[in-house]
């Protein structure tokens, strides 16, 4: 869910003439940012709510949004490349609120007896999910899935989904065939076992 101030920010070089009578703008810009964010808060907590209300086993990717957002800025000595670029694609992350979601799912899911399984990211938007042939070719465009090695052809997103679910299947039979586990101990599966239980 992203919402931009553009409009409504005035641009770097203005704002230095702003010292004298500043304070009304710096008050209308965090109104602005408080409206968003309570917005985007409210709109987690629903889709959320819904979600766990609907599924007993939701399974997500294992995104590191931290790593994914640090800055690209680097030092003096190791001074970061396409700065501009990776700052806008760090706001871009931030506005989603990944993590935010993955958070209420997680509790939510837990007060409901359900289970949150994260699997790890790689080439879940690469994969074939009919005949599992793994390929950067197969993704034709940013939306196109088409695989190189058997011809399936379908959404990026939906194929990604489809991955990402069995990875989750696989991961859940992997851990409960080792040992009987309650429903909510079983609601933050980020770390150990990933190796092992990868699909």
């Amino acid at each position: 869910m992203g919402m931009h101030l553009e409009s409504t920010v005035p641009s770097a070089p203005n704002v230095v003439f702003l010292a004298h009578g500043s304070r009304a703008a710096c008050n209308d810009f965090q109104r602005i940012h408080s409206r968003i964010g309570n917005a985007r808060r409210d709109y987690l907590h629903k889709c959320s709510t819904t979600i766990s209300q609907n599924h007993a086993m939701v399974c997500i990717e294992d995104l590191q949004v931290r790593n994914m957002s640090r800055s690209a800025a680097g030092t003096a000595e190791a001074p970061g490349r396409n700065v501009r670029a990776k700052s806008g694609l760090n706001r871009a992350i931030l506005d989603q609120g990944w993590f935010e979601l993955r958070r209420q799912l997680d509790y939510k899911l837990a007060w409901r007896g359900g289970w949150l399984i994260a699997v790890p990211p790689h080439n879940t938007s690469r994969t074939c999910p009919c005949c599992g042939h793994v390929s950067a070719a197969n993704r034709q465009t940013q939306a196109l899935f088409r695989c190189v090695g058997c011809g399936f052809e379908g959404n990026a997103d939906v194929v990604g989904a489809i991955n990402v679910l069995r990875a989750g299947h696989a991961r859940l039979a992997c851990e409960v065939s080792a040992e009987v586990m309650a429903p909510a101990a079983g609601t933050h599966r980020s770390d150990s076992g990933a190796a092992r239980c990868r699909a």
